[in-house]
């Protein structure tokens, strides 16, 4: 019988590298592919290539060089410098991977007649929908709800029942594998060494002094730029003869004004989003949903408005919520869609 052709994604990291172990025990054709993203960070791609080449290797498989900077940049890194400089908060992650991982990466495993892609995600799929991961620690579903539709029944995630620790143990008894095992976790944002901050300062003047404005409007202390702030912070302003702590609560790019309050004052109960990514065809609908990664669910109606956007209504207040993100459709563990916030109320 003829092996099923598969394409992985090898970054050089552990979970990428079992995947493509897994995969090949189990009987797939793999081929494995390393993509290159931007040039930033100093021996980045050089000493990943040299791991997934060394991995590849051992296993016998081809390992193709993907070279994506150009389209990388035009997506992904020019979106995230241009929403901060908007006062938004971006997600980079979700947005690589509707358009690089899941997007270029997957034309270029059709080009080779692939019929599956997979990657060394935390998450679960049926070829319908995304469901969270066993390993709830590590569960990456919550980045995967703007795929397209279309790709799903495509993709294969070998880590979907697997634990971290289990993936390093197996991979640590695997020789081309167990220096890769040891290393450290990569960053979530591939281009961001320390702070996002050091990216926007090779763009733009990030240190402009401003004013820090309560909710009505009174001046009532300062900030370092309205950049250096995102929805929630509670650092780094300034606010005269305060006893409790504040938070930002709005930010306000145009005239480099920054509005902060007190805790209770950040809750909204009403968000609206755009750029709707949806698995189901249901217009009007209940579930649960994440507005950032790392928040728990919270109940909510959903309703898709005839312009394509979506006004969602929360049964409980959420904190901190910031225009830019990406809230996820749950029910259960089973990701419904997602879209971008726009609004918050």
């Amino acid at each position: 019988m003829k092996k099923e052709k598969i394409i992985v994604g090898m970054s050089g990291g552990v979970d990428s590298s079992v995947t493509a172990y897994l995969l090949q025990k189990e009987g797939y054709e793999v081929i494995g592919v390393y993509m290159k993203l931007h040039n930033i960070i100093e021996n980045f791609h050089e000493n990943n290539i040299a791991a997934g080449s060394k991995v590849a290797k051992s296993l016998n498989i081809p390992y193709h060089i993907l070279e994506l900077e150009d389209k990388f940049k035009e997506e992904v890194y020019d979106y995230f410098v241009t929403e901060y400089k908007n006062g938004n908060t971006p997600n980079p992650c979700v947005r690589c991977n509707r358009t690089i991982k899941f997007g270029a990466l997957f034309e270029f495993a059709q080009s080779l007649g692939a019929k599956y892609l997979a990657t060394g995600h935390y998450a679960k799929t049926d070829g319908e929908f995304i469901y969270e991961a066993d390993d709830k620690t590590k569960d990456q579903s919550y980045f995967l709800g703007q795929i397209k539709k279309n790709v799903l029944k495509h993709l294969i995630f070998p880590m979907s029942t697997y634990k971290k620790e289990d993936i390093i143990k197996l991979g640590s008894t695997l020789p081309a594998i167990k220096d890769i095992a040891k290393g450290k976790e990569s960053q979530e944002i591939c281009f961001v060494e320390n702070v996002y901050t050091d990216i926007l300062q090779e763009h733009y003047n990030i240190d402009m002094p401003g004013k820090t404005l309560d909710t009505d409007g009174n001046e009532v202390g300062h900030h370092k730029g309205y950049m250096h702030y995102t929805i929630g912070k509670r650092r780094g302003f300034y606010v005269h003869g305060a006893h409790e702590a504040h938070y930002v609560k709005e930010i306000n790019a145009k005239d480099n004004t920054i509005v902060v309050s007190k805790k209770d004052d950040l809750s909204i109960n009403k968000v609206k989003l755009n750029n709707l990514n949806l698995f189901i065809e249901e217009e009007s609908f209940t579930c649960t949903i994440k507005l950032r990664y790392r928040t728990t669910k919270i109940e909510c109606t959903v309703n898709v408005q005839e312009n394509g956007e979506a006004i969602i209504e929360l049964e409980e207040p959420a904190y901190g919520v910031a225009v830019g993100q990406v809230a996820v459709f749950y029910h259960g563990e089973k990701v419904l869609g997602s879209g971008w916030i726009l609004e918050t109320y």
